[in-house]
C-alpha cells in the first residue's frame, strides 16, 4: 500500500493528513504520548492487510463540511470576525475524519471502526466539529436511513450542537419553514429535531438530553454524546450504544475535555482507550484520540506538571495558534500558580488532566507517582524480611468494606488491600456510585460475597490467604464497635488481634505517617485501583488541637481501603514505639 511512502503526490487534504502524522512522529510537530501513539497506530494500519484504506468517504465528509458549513459566531486570532465564513478543518480534524471514514474492512465497504473517543480541552473547535461532523456523516450514510442523536448530560449543551446545525440549514435556504429546502426543522419545549428526505435517503437528527431512566428504546447508526465528564452513569453513554445493534455500518462517539473527577466514567473510558494505545488491550474497532499534558518527573523520580512551559501547554492543544490563544493559555497558567481552586480547572479544562474534587485532601499525582516508582509483586513482598500489621474497616458491611496489611522495606511503606462487596448490590454500586467494582473483582483487587451483606469468613479468608502466601502479620487492629464476630473468627484462626480506637486523635498519627511518607515518595499499593480510588476520596479537616479528622469528599463514595490502611498503620506504629521503649529500657 503506497500512502505512507507517497503522500506528497496525494490529493491535498490526505497529504494534509500525512503531513501531520508524520510531523507528530519525528518531533516536528508538538504532541502528547497519547496523540503520537495514534498516529503511529495510523501508519501500522494502512500496512494491515486486515484494513482497506479508501478516500472516498473522508473526502465527501470533509468536501461536505468545508464547502457548506459556516462559522455561527467566534473571531480569528486577529479579531475578525467568523460569522458566516467557511468552517475549514484543521489537520486533526482531517485526521479524525479519515480514521473514522477510511478504513474498512478488508474486501467489504464495511467501516472498521464503530466507536471512537475525541479527548481534547475545551475551545479545541469540538463542539462545532461535533455538529459538522453529525451532519455531514448523516449525509454520507443517508442511503442506509440516518438516524442521528446528539446528546449530553444537559440540554444546554446539546443545543449549541443543534443550533449551530440548524443555522447552517437555514443559511443555506435548505430548511422548508421560510424556504423551499428538503430539511424540516422542529424546534419547541418538546423536541428538537431535524427531518430530510434526499433522493432515496432519509436523514433524522434528534437533540436529546440524557435521562437514563427515562430513556430506553432508541435506534440508530450515529451517536455523538458530547461532554461525558458530565455522566453521572455509564448507562446514559450505553444506551445509545446498545441503540446500534441493527447496524452493519455505525458509529458511537464520545467527545469531552477533562472532568474533576478521576473515577469517572470518562475517567474510566479513557484509562481503556489508552490501554488500546498501549497495545495491552486489543480492540480494533474503536478510534482513539487523546489531547492532553504529559507529566514531567523530577530528579527524585516524582511526576508533576510542568504547566506554566508552552510546550506542555501546546502539546495538550492541537489547535495551538488556531483556534487556541497561546498567551490566553499562559495567562491562566501564571493565575493558576497561587491559586488551587483555579489551577484545578485550568488542569481540567486547559491541559485535559483529570483532576480531584477541591475538597481532596491527597495530591493524586504525588500518590501514583509515589506507587509507580515500586513494582514489587506480592510473591516478592511475602519473601521479604518485613514484620507485617493488619486493619480491617468493617463499619459498613452492606457496603464496601476493606482489609489491609501493612509493613516497611528499606524506608518505603507498603499497604496490600483488599476490598469486599455484597454481590447483591455490586450492580447498583457499577451503576448509581459509578465505582467499577466488576473490574476490581478481574483484577483481583475486590471479592464478592454471595449475599446480601459481607460475609466476614471471607474477610478472614483472605487474611489466611496472605498468612499461608508466606506474609508475616504480628497482630490486626480493628474497631470493636462493628467487628465482635470478626474478631472471634479471626482468633479462632490463630490470629493476634488489637482493637484500635477512632477517636481522631489516635487515628492523627497514622494519618500523617502515610501523607508523610507519599510526600517522600516511599509509599507502595501495589497499583490497586481499588484503594487509589479510596484514598482520592479522602476529605481531611484539622481541628484546633491538630487532630485530623478525615471523611469521604461525597456520600456516594467510599473510603474504606484508605480507613483500613490508617488502622494497620497504626499498628506498625504502635509496635514500633514499643520497641524503642523496650530498647531505652535494656539501656
Amino acid at each position: 500500500m503506497p500512502w505512507a511512502k507517497h503522500w506528497k503526490s496525494l490529493n491535498t487534504n490526505l497529504k494534509e493528513v500525512m503531513d501531520y502524522v508524520n510531523g507528530i512522529c519525528d518531533g516536528s510537530i508538538v504532541a502528547n504520548e497519547y496523540r503520537i501513539k495514534a498516529c503511529r497506530r495510523f501508519l501500522d494500519d494502512l500496512q494491515d492487510e486486515r484494513w482497506d484504506f479508501k478516500t472516498s468517504d473522508a473526502e465527501f465528509v470533509i468536501g461536505i463540511i468545508e464547502l457548506t458549513i459556516c462559522h455561527q459566531q467566534g473571531e480569528s486570532l486577529d479579531g475578525t470576525a467568523l460569522r458566516g465564513t467557511p468552517f475549514l478543518l484543521m489537520p486533526f480534524h482531517k485526521f479524525i475524519i479519515y480514521n473514522l471514514v477510511g478504513f474498512k474492512i478488508a474486501n467489504t465497504s464495511i467501516n472498521r471502526f464503530t466507536e471512537c473517543l475525541i479527548f481534547i480541552p475545551r475551545k479545541n473547535v469540538k463542539t462545532t466539529f461535533a455538529g459538522a461532523l453529525a451532519y455531514a456523516l448523516g449525509l454520507l450514510w443517508r442511503d442506509s436511513g440516518s438516524k442521528i442523536y446528539i446528546v449530553a448530560a444537559a440540554m444546554k449543551q446539546t443545543m449549541e450542537t443543534f443550533k449551530f446545525i440548524e443555522y447552517n440549514i437555514r443559511r443555506m435556504e435548505e430548511d422548508d419553514n421560510d424556504h423551499e429546502g428538503v430539511f424540516h426543522i422542529i424546534d419547541n419545549n418538546n423536541e428538537h429535531s431535524i427531518d430530510a428526505t434526499i433522493g432515496n435517503g432519509l436523514f433524522h437528527l434528534d437533540a436529546l438530553a440524557t435521562n437514563p431512566d427515562a430513556q430506553d428504546s432508541f435506534n440508530c447508526n450515529l451517536a455523538i454524546a458530547d461532554e461525558i465528564h458530565a455522566f453521572k452513569k455509564s448507562k446514559q453513554y450505553n444506551l445509545f450504544k446498545e441503540a446500534m445493534k441493527a447496524y452493519t455500518n455505525k458509529l458511537m462517539i464520545g467527545i469531552s475535555t477533562a472532568g474533576d473527577d478521576p473515577n469517572s466514567f470518562l475517567a474510566q473510558k479513557v484509562t481503556y482507550c489508552k490501554k488500546i494505545l498501549d497495545k495491552e488491550v486489543e480492540n480494533d474497532r474503536y478510534f482513539i484520540f487523546i489531547c492532553e499534558a504529559d507529566y514531567s518527573t523530577d530528579e527524585n523520580g516524582a511526576k508533576f506538571l510542568d504547566f506554566t512551559n508552552p510546550r506542555i501547554q501546546e502539546m495538550a492543544n492541537p489547535a495551538y495558534g488556531r483556534s487556541i490563544r497561546p498567551d490566553e493559555l499562559m495567562e491562566g497558567a501564571m493565575e493558576a500558580l497561587n491559586d488551587p481552586q483555579q489551577r484545578k480547572d485550568y488542569f481540567a479544562k486547559s491541559l485535559n488532566v483529570f483532576t480531584d474534587a477541591i475538597d481532596t485532601y491527597f495530591d493524586m499525582m504525588q500518590v501514583t507517582s509515589s506507587d509507580e516508582k515500586y513494582n514489587w509483586t506480592l510473591e516478592e513482598l511475602a519473601k521479604l524480611p518485613i514484620k507485617w500489621y493488619g486493619g480491617a474497616d468493617l463499619s459498613k458491611m452492606h457496603d464496601l468494606t476493606g482489609a489491609t496489611i501493612y509493613g516497611t522495606y528499606k524506608d518505603v511503606d507498603i499497604t496490600i488491600s483488599h476490598a469486599f462487596i455484597p454481590r447483591a448490590i455490586a450492580h447498583k454500586k457499577a451503576d448509581e456510585d459509578n465505582i467499577p467494582v466488576f473490574w476490581w473483582e478481574e483484577q483481583g483487587w475486590l471479592t464478592m460475597c454471595n449475599g446480601a451483606v459481607v460475609e466476614y469468613e471471607d474477610v478472614v479468608k483472605w487474611f489466611i490467604h496472605m498468612k499461608k502466601m508466606g506474609f508475616k502479620l504480628k497482630w490486626t487492629g480493628y474497631d470493636r464497635k462493628y467487628a465482635r464476630e470478626f474478631v472471634m473468627k479471626m482468633k479462632k484462626a490463630g490470629f493476634k488481634m488489637r482493637d484500635q480506637s477512632q477517636r481522631p486523635f489516635e487515628k492523627t498519627e497514622a494519618f500523617r505517617e502515610i501523607e508523610r511518607k507519599v510526600i517522600k515518595q516511599q509509599f507502595y499499593y501495589l497499583h490497586n485501583k481499588a484503594f487509589e480510588y479510596c484514598i482520592s476520596n479522602v476529605k481531611a479537616i484539622e481541628d484546633s488541637d491538630e487532630f485530623v479528622r478525615f471523611q469521604k469528599v461525597m456520600p456516594t463514595q467510599r473510603i474504606d481501603l484508605f480507613d483500613a490502611t490508617v488502622i494497620a498503620c497504626k499498628q506498625k506504629l504502635i509496635a514500633n514505639e514499643k520497641s524503642a521503649n523496650a530498647a531505652a529500657f535494656l539501656e
